[in-house]
């Protein structure tokens, strides 16, 4: 029988390390027993949590902590790495998107938690937002009916003042690219609703960002689906000032919807035959950065689930596999990116 509380340690202090640690204490069921940041303590201002505070998570699973879950919310580059220790360690896992930065590296950490029994929780929030699970109940009982065509439009703003010099953000090794670390929530819920892509073609440019990134920051990629349709997702992170928008629209046989605003948490079109619009619950508030913004706050939703699953009474809302796939559709978009490079030089 599981003891009452489920541990958890947070490597990695930063924005969403620090959300993660804040979502497990307001949880009855949980408890949070360590921070981790290759920082001190008071860099990270994390002082108020009041739990062991280790410079590594090495350092961590050496130690004789009681330790049940170790959430990853490093740069996206370690995420990997960092994984497998904890689950080297016998601790289930929760990865903050991207679960890696390849599908190799994704398929090491499924193959070690099926080995050692334990369970990989991939954070993507935004399925919890109200306008993503209506669309999913949409596309799974078939009131679209057959879909025609997806359109994904990811239009955000990064500049100076989210790409520090010497920092991680916007580095080929640790950040990965404008896919993985911007917009994979969003590639997450087009795989969630539609599955699989396939005949992958793009567009792509660096406007604003070569001095600041190793990669494009701006794209145009069309694609079919595998099981039927076709779609394009069209993304920049050169906006000026402030993010556009994020937003969804579905042609179907029997109609049309679209959810947008800046964070596709507001329906804007329904127009489906013979189907009357409930009323959705309030989504919650973007994760405030300060001068930019990001996706959803659901975390607490993500913390709920691992304790739920934890302890058997729940799977994961993201699992290893599906965390697997929207990395590798990541890296097979970016393959065509490559391709394209290597065609105009």
């Amino acid at each position: 029988m599981m003891k009452n509380k489920v541990k958890f340690a947070v490597v990695g202090a930063g924005h969403i390390g620090k959300r993660h640690a804040e979502m497990i204490m307001r949880e009855n069921e949980a408890e949070l027993v360590a921070l981790v940041d290759c920082r001190s303590q008071k860099e990270c201002e994390a002082e108020r949590f009041d739990v062991p505070f280790f410079s590594s998570i090495e350092e961590l699973l050496s130690s004789s902590l009681d330790i049940d879950v170790v959430n990853i919310c490093t740069p996206n580059g370690l995420h990997a790495s960092q994984s497998l220790k904890a689950l080297e360690h016998k601790k289930h896992v929760v990865c903050e998107k991207p679960m890696g930065l390849s599908k190799d590296n994704c398929e090491r950490i499924i193959f070690k938690a099926l080995e050692v029994s334990k369970q990989v929780f991939c954070v993507m929030q935004n399925r919890y937002s109200p306008p993503s699970q209506w669309i999913k109940s949409l596309i799974t009982d078939g009131v679209m009916g057959e879909i025609f065509m997806v359109q994904l439009n990811c239009y955000w703003n990064r500049d100076a003042r989210y790409y520090k010099k010497g920092g991680w953000k916007g580095t080929q090794e640790l950040d990965g690219g404008t896919l993985y670390t911007q917009f994979s929530h969003f590639i997450d819920i087009m795989y969630w609703l539609f599955g699989d892509i396939d005949n992958i073609e793009g567009k792509f440019n660096d406007f604003t960002h070569q001095d600041s990134t190793d990669f494009e920051d701006s794209g145009f990629v069309s694609f079919d689906f595998v099981n039927g349709g076709m779609g394009c997702l069209n993304y920049s992170t050169a906006v000026a000032n402030q993010n556009l928008e994020s937003s969804m629209t579905i042609i179907g046989e029997k109609g049309s919807v679209k959810i947008g605003g800046q964070y596709m948490n507001d329906v804007e079109i329904c127009n489906i035959k013979d189907y009357e619009m409930p009323v959705l619950a309030a989504s919650n508030p973007a994760n405030d950065y300060g001068p930019y913004k990001g996706s959803a706050a659901n975390h607490n939703y993500v913390i709920s689930n691992v304790i739920d699953g934890v302890k058997g009474r729940k799977s994961p809302t993201t699992n290893a596999l599906e965390g697997l796939k929207v990395v590798e559709i990541i890296e097979r978009i970016y393959k065509v990116r490559n391709e394209n490079k290597k065609r105009d030089e």
